[in-house]
């Protein structure tokens, strides 16, 4: 099986030019240069649907060289470069996209396209490899729409489902067919296989990884990821409840943000009641100093509708540490407000998620799991995690990354943080650190060398040396915010 099954992306040297072919505003004025009066009956209620949820599916364009600019000669490499395709769900009005992993993977660029025909630049936020899921950023100058997530946990054998996405380059196309299978079991390749799938006769063509597989009420019930290669009308999606827990880890504040509420909390979606209910709470953690209770069913979050969890953790993402906010909790048969804020984790939790996170581990279904309150007197926060935005790892003895080269050594970069100086200079996990300015980067005491330095302040930009795939590439970091 591992051979005849393909995910359901593709990369092409070249796009073309292509137009929306989902139902929207501009889909009906060109109708209506036809026709002043469309039938009723052509305009059903998933029609209408589709005008809520195309805005909130993106196209993505990504790209990659088969080699990296050797940097340290000033010559770039005449390497080709690979042009690929995908489409993402839109989670957050801030511009936070859930896609796949193999879309982003490895990629040198990534431009997302809205149905409006806006286009951003992105970033990768967080993988999770073994998932296949990623989040991605754009920075949009107005706030986007959130796509209406509904529950696969009632899907039907034989019921209507949908698929959109950016299929061979032809944005927003919508295809149709029914619940084929449940539960299924799928094999890629040898890296990479899924559990519980849903297998849908709906067309899902390269490029349609990351989209949304809607029921016919207009909610995604999932997230396409593959089709079988060389048969028909056999595709695959994630279902959206499944995704939903990895996507609540990606993006939790203590992920994102290294901030923590100290609540763990459950999915609870049986058809069109969908709830978070509280599991427990860390004592003398904000949520238990707001008054909350295992048991408490979250439903409102500021101004956030609360359905899961993935709803909680982007309301409480961007809060500054004390910053209240209001949660609308129901306790028995009654409803009260609640003010909680966050506050700030411990490095060593903090390191311990980041570890969690790399390893690709996922919870149990349904389950978020967030942290114990900070240990008072803890050691100071990693500087190169708070300056520079990484967090590196010695080479352990007799590692072969930097066989060849010119250095005697370097840090292992374990952890990058989003919107951080090494984040926006697309450094990323796995990358060797081996010089920062005129220093070289060994071991620890190297990087805090430099950090503490009495001429680090004066130096801005800051310039790196990084080794990646045997090459040795540099950069420049502005600390002027991260100071």
């Amino acid at each position: 099986m591992s051979k005849c099954l393909l995910h359901a992306g593709l990369w092409f040297a070249l796009f073309a030019n292509t137009s929306p072919t989902c139902f929207g505003d501009g889909a009906i004025e060109s109708a209506a240069a036809v026709s002043a009066s469309p039938s009723k009956n052509r305009i059903s209620p998933f029609v209408q649907q589709l005008q809520q949820i195309c805005p909130s599916t993106v196209n993505i364009h990504t790209e990659k060289r088969q080699k990296l600019d050797v940097m340290l000669n000033l010559s770039p490499s005449k390497g080709s470069r690979v042009n690929g395709m995908g489409t993402g769900i839109i989670l957050d009005e801030r511009g936070y996209i859930v896609t796949n992993h193999h879309v982003v993977q490895d990629v040198e660029s990534l431009r997302v396209t809205l149905w409006n025909k806006e286009s951003y630049d992105a970033q990768v936020v967080r993988t999770d490899k073994q998932n296949d899921l990623a989040i991605i950023k754009i920075t949009p100058r107005s706030p986007l729409p959130v796509a209406p997530f509904g529950t696969s946990s009632d899907l039907i054998l034989g019921e209507d489902v949908y698929a959109i996405g950016n299929a061979y380059g032809w944005e927003h196309s919508v295809t149709r067919g029914i619940v084929s299978a449940l539960k299924r079991d799928v094999e890629v390749n040898e890296e990479q296989a899924y559990k519980n799938l849903i297998q849908t006769d709906a067309a899902i063509n390269p490029g349609n990884s990351g989209g949304p597989l809607l029921n016919a009420d207009g909610e995604i019930v999932g997230i396409n990821v593959a089709i079988r290669a060389g048969a028909q009308r056999i595709g695959f999606a994630i279902p959206i409840d499944d995704a939903r827990v990895i996507v609540a880890r990606l993006m939790s504040v203590e992920t994102l943000e290294s901030h923590f509420h100290g609540l763990v909390t459950t999915d609870d979606k049986r058809g069109t009641e969908r709830k978070l209910v509280v599991k427990s709470v860390s004592p003398n953690s904000p949520a238990a100093e707001a008054g909350l209770q295992a048991g408490d069913v979250i439903t409102k979050a500021g101004i956030v509708k609360v359905t899961d969890g993935v709803d909680l953790e982007r309301a409480l993402l961007g809060k500054s540490i004390g910053e209240k906010i209001e949660l609308m909790v129901r306790r028995d048969s009654e409803t009260s407000s609640k003010q909680i804020s966050v506050a700030a984790l411990s490095p060593e939790r903090a390191n311990a998620v980041r570890a969690q996170l790399n390893s690709g581990s996922t919870l149990a279904s349904g389950e978020v799991r967030v942290a114990e309150k900070p240990v008072v007197g803890s050691a100071a926060k990693d500087r190169s995690w708070e300056i520079l935005g990484v967090t590196l790892e010695k080479l352990p003895t007799g590692d072969s990354s930097l066989t060849g080269q010119q250095y005697r050594g370097g840090m292992r970069v374990a952890d990058v943080r989003p919107q951080s100086p090494a984040s926006l200079n697309g450094i990323r996990r796995g990358d060797i650190l081996v010089g920062l300015h005129v220093w070289e980067t060994i071991d620890r005491d190297n990087i805090d060398f430099v950090l503490n330095h009495p001429d680090f302040r004066t130096i801005n930009p800051l310039k790196f040396y990084i080794v990646r795939g045997g090459e040795t590439l540099f950069g420049h970091f502005n600390l002027t915010a991260a100071r």
